[in-house]
């Protein structure tokens, strides 16, 4: 049984996921010191309030949950509350092995996913909870500037058709003729008088930030304003008064800030990253330990 002991370890408390694995380990060690063996189940082992064919009832879950009754009353507990709370951790782990031993946690989605994602918690947590040094933070932030950057600012010019109808075919054979002319080569300017109207709010031929642009444009027509390259002319875009064909003039990336004055910026991004790596490490090992056999062919 001491091999169970060093497995993941089961939740205790139903407030908390099926499965709970982080400090498995750690217990582990302290029963296997305790000298628990499938020889001597009898003997409470350190840190354990009860075993269970073996397996430890942890005095830490027995005092949260005397904890969680004491919140509830506001007299003393009794010997009878503290009965309670001990018996009802003892069932819930009789019914966690019973759910071991119908393989629940291979075969049932709902337990499946928990363990899952405790596990990958108790990967990732530790790892992205280390307060990172000045030396390692901004190597971090010169190699990763450009994510800290703003949107940039663009330039942008458009051929506005405007539509009478909800189905206006019409207005929409003209703005894809004006993206033809554009494409090739035709000036914005005969374009618009020949197949343009007027539009409602008429857009600065300026550089703007795209939160800017959205006040002349919509947020449909920017986004596939910031898509585009310099020089290059989009498919029309509907809004809600008509079909924007929009070309790119220019284009200006914003610089990034100093990380002075980003740095909780910089340290959620830095911990988000360590905790993935730590991730992909782990998964890595264990793939590399593990023994896996694959079809010839996939499905």
């Amino acid at each position: 049984m001491a091999s169970r002991a060093r497995e993941p370890e089961l939740a205790k408390s139903s407030r908390r996921p099926i499965i709970l694995l982080v400090g498995g380990a750690a217990l582990g060690a302290l029963l296997a010191a305790a000298g628990l063996s499938a020889r001597n189940l009898d003997r409470l082992p350190v840190g354990a309030i009860a075993l269970v064919n073996g397996e430890p009832v942890r005095e830490e879950d027995y005092a949260r949950a005397l904890d969680a009754i004491a919140a509830d009353s506001r007299a003393p507990l009794s010997e009878d509350d503290r009965r309670h709370a001990l018996d009802r951790l003892i069932e819930e782990e009789l019914l966690v092995q019973r759910g071991l031993d119908l393989g629940l946690a291979h075969y049932d989605g709902r337990v499946r996913a928990d363990l899952t994602q405790t596990v990958i918690d108790g990967i990732v947590s530790p790892a992205g909870e280390r307060e990172p040094s000045d030396a390692e933070l901004q190597q971090f932030y010169a190699a990763n500037r450009d994510v800290f950057a703003g949107p940039g600012r663009v330039r942008v010019r458009q051929v506005f058709v405007r539509v009478t109808t909800p189905s206006d075919p019409a207005a929409l054979a003209r703005a894809e003729q004006a993206a033809e002319r554009l494409r090739k080569g035709e000036s914005i300017e005969a374009v618009q008088a020949a197949l343009g109207d007027a539009p409602l709010t008429p857009l600065p031929d300026v550089l703007l930030p795209p939160a800017k642009l959205r006040d002349y444009l919509g947020p449909t027509a920017v986004r596939a304003a910031v898509d585009l390259g310099p020089g290059e002319v989009g498919d029309p875009v509907r809004s809600g008064t008509g079909y924007h064909v929009l070309q790119v003039v220019e284009r200006q990336a914003d610089s990034a800030p100093d990380m002075a004055d980003i740095r909780t910026e910089v340290v959620a991004e830095w911990r988000r990253r360590t905790g993935e790596q730590a991730l992909r490490d782990y998964l890595d090992q264990v793939r590399r330990e593990s023994k896996i056999v694959l079809p010839e062919r996939l499905p």
